[in-house]
């Protein structure tokens, strides 16, 4: 069978390249140089250049604070399956410890991966299948919380699917939606997936960089998460600030 739309000219070499400098910035390690690579590759430096400026821009490797290297970006990190690391037990305690405190569902996820990956789902009240999650983070508090860290959501979404009349579809709508999120540091979505859950949750972030690396959500009546649940709130973030050092 003849393929219907043939890649021209040299970009299937172009291609392999870019692939071999993204394996030899992993085989190598943070910081590997232009000419490293260059040299590795036996590519010429011209072409090697063309490439890493390429890979840089599409953001999946970064150029290290003093320019000289290169590492890996945050793009890069969606290549490989996100595994599922079970938190540490005194990150399971302070979860169970919320959950203890509230009638609604507790819900944890890790950013770490670059995708939402549940990490303690709360086997009383079970969350909507971990792949449709990470799918469709639009539709989600917890994915919320992922797209509103992003310079552009749209690189995370591939479509924006309706499940119920109140899934917000309409790209501007989700452009406010999610620099709210970034604004107040919650993120809530009513009845969205479902027309009888809603969701709210929290950021988590590294305690030394701030860097968003999980959320901490509760899932309950679509018409309860609407409200302003001042205390659940706080609850939620003493909690998470908790879980910050262990999961940083």
């Amino acid at each position: 069978m003849t393929d219907p739309s043939p890649l021209p000219g040299r970009q299937p070499r172009a291609i392999r390249n870019a692939l071999a400098i993204l394996e030899e910035v992993v085989a190598a390690g943070p910081g590997v140089t232009a000419k490293e690579i260059s040299a590795a590759l036996k590519l010429p430096p011209a072409t090697t250049y063309r490439l890493l400026n390429l890979l840089v821009g599409e953001e999946y490797l970064v150029r290290l604070p003093d320019l000289r290297g290169f590492a890996l970006g945050r793009r890069a990190a969606r290549l490989s399956l996100p595994l599922s690391t079970r938190p540490p037990a005194a990150a399971r305690a302070i979860v169970e410890h919320l959950r203890g405190n509230v009638r609604w569902g507790v819900h944890l996820a890790s950013f770490s991966s670059g995708r939402l990956v549940l990490i303690d789902a709360d086997r009383d009240h079970p969350p909507t299948d971990e792949a449709v999650l990470a799918r469709y983070p639009y539709a989600c508090a917890l994915g919320k919380l992922l797209l509103a860290e992003q310079p552009d959501w749209r690189a995370m979404v591939r479509e924006l699917r309706g499940f119920t009349n109140h899934t917000v579809v309409g790209r501007a709508e989700l452009d406010t939606n999610l620099r709210e999120v970034a604004s107040t540091g919650v993120a809530r979505q009513c009845g969205e997936l479902r027309t009888d859950r809603g969701c709210l949750a929290v950021p988590i972030r590294d305690h030394d960089t701030g860097a968003l690396v999980a959320g901490l959500a509760v899932s309950g009546p679509p018409d309860r998460i609407a409200e302003p649940n001042t205390e659940m709130v706080a609850l939620l973030r003493k909690h998470a600030n908790r879980l910050a050092p262990l999961l940083s």
